[in-house]
Protein backbone atom coordinates (compact mmCIF):
# COMPACT_ATOMS: atom_id res chain seq x y z
CA UNK A 1 0.00 0.00 0.00
CA UNK A 2 1.25 3.65 -0.97
CA UNK A 3 2.44 6.08 1.85
CA UNK A 4 -0.61 8.33 0.11
CA UNK A 5 -2.97 5.67 0.49
CA UNK A 6 -1.72 4.67 4.24
CA UNK A 7 -2.37 8.40 4.97
CA UNK A 8 -5.89 8.78 3.56
CA UNK A 9 -6.90 5.56 5.51
CA UNK A 10 -5.89 7.38 8.40
CA UNK A 11 -7.45 10.55 8.23
CA UNK A 12 -10.73 8.54 7.35
CA UNK A 13 -10.77 6.27 10.30
CA UNK A 14 -9.70 9.25 12.85
CA UNK A 15 -12.91 11.11 11.09
CA UNK A 16 -14.79 8.13 11.80
CA UNK A 17 -13.36 7.91 15.75
CA UNK A 18 -14.25 11.72 15.84
CA UNK A 19 -17.63 11.45 14.49
CA UNK A 20 -18.54 8.23 16.61
CA UNK A 21 -17.62 10.00 19.88
CA UNK A 22 -19.73 13.36 19.20
CA UNK A 23 -22.55 10.96 18.82
CA UNK A 24 -22.03 8.36 21.74
CA UNK A 25 -20.40 10.44 24.00
CA UNK A 26 -17.10 8.69 24.19
CA UNK A 27 -15.23 9.62 27.66
CA UNK A 28 -12.43 7.47 29.50
CA UNK A 29 -14.29 7.70 32.72
CA UNK A 30 -16.56 4.64 33.72
CA UNK A 31 -19.99 4.79 33.83
CA UNK A 32 -21.37 6.54 37.08
CA UNK A 33 -23.75 3.53 39.08
CA UNK A 34 -27.38 4.60 39.50
CA UNK A 35 -26.26 3.94 43.41
CA UNK A 36 -23.43 6.89 43.37
CA UNK A 37 -25.74 8.85 41.72
CA UNK A 38 -28.08 8.39 44.28
CA UNK A 39 -25.71 9.04 47.00
CA UNK A 40 -24.88 11.97 45.54
CA UNK A 41 -27.83 13.38 44.92
CA UNK A 42 -28.94 12.53 48.80
CA UNK A 43 -25.74 14.44 49.84
CA UNK A 44 -25.87 18.46 50.63
CA UNK A 45 -28.21 21.14 52.58
CA UNK A 46 -31.55 21.60 51.52
CA UNK A 47 -34.11 23.78 52.65
CA UNK A 48 -38.22 24.24 52.37
CA UNK A 49 -38.11 27.71 52.71
CA UNK A 50 -40.01 28.39 49.26
CA UNK A 51 -42.61 25.70 50.06
CA UNK A 52 -43.16 27.58 52.81
CA UNK A 53 -44.03 30.96 51.68
CA UNK A 54 -45.87 29.11 48.91
CA UNK A 55 -48.02 27.63 51.60
CA UNK A 56 -48.09 28.37 55.00
CA UNK A 57 -49.31 24.89 56.59
CA UNK A 58 -45.55 24.24 55.90
CA UNK A 59 -42.54 25.15 57.87
CA UNK A 60 -39.27 26.37 56.61
CA UNK A 61 -37.37 23.75 57.49
CA UNK A 62 -33.08 22.93 56.84
CA UNK A 63 -32.28 19.48 56.04
CA UNK A 64 -28.40 19.13 56.00
CA UNK A 65 -27.17 15.63 54.51
CA UNK A 66 -23.49 14.84 55.23
CA UNK A 67 -20.92 11.78 54.32
CA UNK A 68 -19.32 10.14 56.88
CA UNK A 69 -16.87 7.39 57.07
CA UNK A 70 -16.11 7.45 53.68
CA UNK A 71 -13.26 4.76 53.95
CA UNK A 72 -15.80 1.69 54.61
CA UNK A 73 -16.72 -0.34 51.91
CA UNK A 74 -20.14 -1.55 52.84
CA UNK A 75 -22.31 1.74 51.00
CA UNK A 76 -22.68 5.16 51.68
CA UNK A 77 -23.22 6.43 55.51
CA UNK A 78 -24.49 9.47 55.72
CA UNK A 79 -25.49 12.31 59.38
CA UNK A 80 -29.02 13.47 58.56
CA UNK A 81 -29.88 17.16 60.75
CA UNK A 82 -33.50 18.43 60.75
CA UNK A 83 -33.82 22.10 61.97
CA UNK A 84 -36.70 25.11 62.31
CA UNK A 85 -34.46 27.68 60.20
CA UNK A 86 -34.85 29.65 63.27
CA UNK A 87 -33.47 27.25 65.42
CA UNK A 88 -30.71 25.79 63.42
CA UNK A 89 -29.05 25.12 67.15
CA UNK A 90 -31.33 22.96 67.79
CA UNK A 91 -32.05 20.14 65.29
CA UNK A 92 -35.31 18.05 66.00
CA UNK A 93 -34.17 15.13 64.35
CA UNK A 94 -31.14 13.77 64.07
CA UNK A 95 -29.74 10.41 62.27
CA UNK A 96 -27.78 8.37 60.36
CA UNK A 97 -28.68 7.05 57.06
CA UNK A 98 -26.80 3.48 55.58
CA UNK A 99 -27.89 3.42 52.24
CA UNK A 100 -26.77 0.01 50.28
CA UNK A 101 -27.81 -1.89 47.10
CA UNK A 102 -29.65 -5.22 47.69
CA UNK A 103 -30.61 -6.77 44.90
CA UNK A 104 -29.21 -4.66 42.34
CA UNK A 105 -31.84 -2.25 41.36
CA UNK A 106 -33.48 -1.91 45.05
CA UNK A 107 -31.87 0.85 47.41
CA UNK A 108 -32.38 0.83 51.00
CA UNK A 109 -31.91 3.24 53.14
CA UNK A 110 -31.75 2.41 57.06
CA UNK A 111 -32.18 4.47 59.45
CA UNK A 112 -30.07 4.94 63.00
CA UNK A 113 -30.36 6.79 65.91
CA UNK A 114 -27.35 8.65 68.31
CA UNK A 115 -26.90 8.56 71.57
CA UNK A 116 -27.51 12.44 73.02
CA UNK A 117 -27.87 13.25 69.83
CA UNK A 118 -27.54 17.03 70.26
CA UNK A 119 -24.01 17.01 71.49
CA UNK A 120 -23.77 16.40 67.39
CA UNK A 121 -25.54 19.34 66.23
CA UNK A 122 -24.08 21.10 63.50
CA UNK A 123 -21.48 18.55 62.48
CA UNK A 124 -22.54 18.23 59.32
CA UNK A 125 -20.36 21.45 58.57
CA UNK A 126 -17.38 19.47 59.54
CA UNK A 127 -14.62 17.90 57.26
CA UNK A 128 -14.94 14.29 58.64
CA UNK A 129 -18.46 14.32 60.65
CA UNK A 130 -18.73 11.95 63.32
CA UNK A 131 -15.29 10.71 63.03
CA UNK A 132 -14.93 9.42 66.28
CA UNK A 133 -18.27 7.13 66.48
CA UNK A 134 -18.50 3.88 64.48
CA UNK A 135 -21.95 1.90 63.32
CA UNK A 136 -21.77 -0.22 66.43
CA UNK A 137 -22.48 3.24 68.70
CA UNK A 138 -25.78 3.46 66.75
CA UNK A 139 -29.18 1.90 67.14
CA UNK A 140 -30.77 0.94 64.10
CA UNK A 141 -34.78 1.85 64.03
CA UNK A 142 -36.12 -1.60 63.15
CA UNK A 143 -38.97 -1.41 60.69
CA UNK A 144 -38.51 2.18 59.55
CA UNK A 145 -35.77 1.15 56.45
CA UNK A 146 -36.62 3.14 53.49
CA UNK A 147 -36.72 1.15 49.91
CA UNK A 148 -36.13 2.58 47.04
CA UNK A 149 -35.59 2.14 43.27
CA UNK A 150 -35.36 4.57 39.99
CA UNK A 151 -38.39 5.87 37.95
CA UNK A 152 -38.43 5.89 34.44
CA UNK A 153 -37.96 9.88 34.50
CA UNK A 154 -34.39 9.35 36.46
CA UNK A 155 -36.05 10.23 40.33
CA UNK A 156 -35.46 7.84 43.13
CA UNK A 157 -39.11 6.77 44.93
CA UNK A 158 -39.60 4.80 47.52
CA UNK A 159 -41.18 4.60 51.06
CA UNK A 160 -41.46 2.58 54.31
CA UNK A 161 -43.35 -0.66 54.50
CA UNK A 162 -46.49 -0.04 56.62
CA UNK A 163 -46.95 -1.15 60.10
CA UNK A 164 -43.29 -1.40 60.09
CA UNK A 165 -42.01 1.49 61.55
CA UNK A 166 -43.14 2.10 64.74
CA UNK A 167 -43.99 5.38 66.78
CA UNK A 168 -45.74 6.56 69.88
CA UNK A 169 -45.27 10.12 68.80
CA UNK A 170 -48.53 12.17 69.57
CA UNK A 171 -50.34 8.94 70.52
CA UNK A 172 -49.76 7.44 66.80
CA UNK A 173 -49.11 3.45 66.81
CA UNK A 174 -46.74 3.49 63.53
CA UNK A 175 -45.28 5.93 61.13
CA UNK A 176 -44.53 6.03 57.30
CA UNK A 177 -42.18 7.91 55.23
CA UNK A 178 -42.32 8.55 51.29
CA UNK A 179 -39.38 9.69 49.54
CA UNK A 180 -38.45 11.25 46.37
CA UNK A 181 -34.91 12.15 45.69
CA UNK A 182 -33.78 14.25 42.60
CA UNK A 183 -30.36 16.23 41.43
CA UNK A 184 -32.95 19.37 42.45
CA UNK A 185 -34.23 18.14 45.87
CA UNK A 186 -35.62 16.05 47.84
CA UNK A 187 -39.55 15.09 48.77
CA UNK A 188 -40.14 13.61 52.29
CA UNK A 189 -43.24 12.73 53.59
CA UNK A 190 -43.22 11.48 56.78
CA UNK A 191 -46.49 10.94 58.69
CA UNK A 192 -48.10 9.27 62.08
CA UNK A 193 -50.82 6.53 62.45
CA UNK A 194 -52.94 4.91 64.84
CA UNK A 195 -54.04 1.68 65.10
CA UNK A 196 -56.77 2.01 63.09
CA UNK A 197 -55.24 3.53 60.36
CA UNK A 198 -56.11 7.53 60.89
CA UNK A 199 -53.59 9.93 60.53
CA UNK A 200 -52.18 11.88 64.07
CA UNK A 201 -49.43 13.42 62.79
CA UNK A 202 -46.69 15.25 59.96
CA UNK A 203 -48.47 17.12 56.57
CA UNK A 204 -51.84 16.04 55.64
CA UNK A 205 -51.88 17.14 51.79
CA UNK A 206 -48.65 16.36 50.70
CA UNK A 207 -44.86 16.36 51.52
CA UNK A 208 -42.32 18.62 52.43
CA UNK A 209 -40.39 19.98 49.15
CA UNK A 210 -36.73 20.18 50.32
CA UNK A 211 -34.83 22.05 47.12
CA UNK A 212 -31.09 21.75 47.16
CA UNK A 213 -29.08 25.05 48.38
CA UNK A 214 -26.52 25.73 45.95
CA UNK A 215 -23.08 27.15 47.74
CA UNK A 216 -22.60 30.72 46.32
CA UNK A 217 -19.74 31.70 44.48
CA UNK A 218 -17.46 34.45 46.36
CA UNK A 219 -15.51 36.37 44.20
CA UNK A 220 -11.95 37.44 45.22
Amino acid sequence: MSQMRQRTLAVVLLAVLVAACATTGCSQQETVSDFDTLAEWMTGSFSSQAQSIADTNYYDIRLEMARIWSSREDGCWLYVEQAVATYLDHPYRQRVYHLTEDPPGTFRSDIYLLRDPIRFAGVWSEDHPLAALSPDSLTLKDGCTVFLAKTEDGAFEGETVVGECGSTLHGASYATSEVRVTADGILSWDRGWDEEGNHIWGAEHAGYVFDRVVPEVVEE
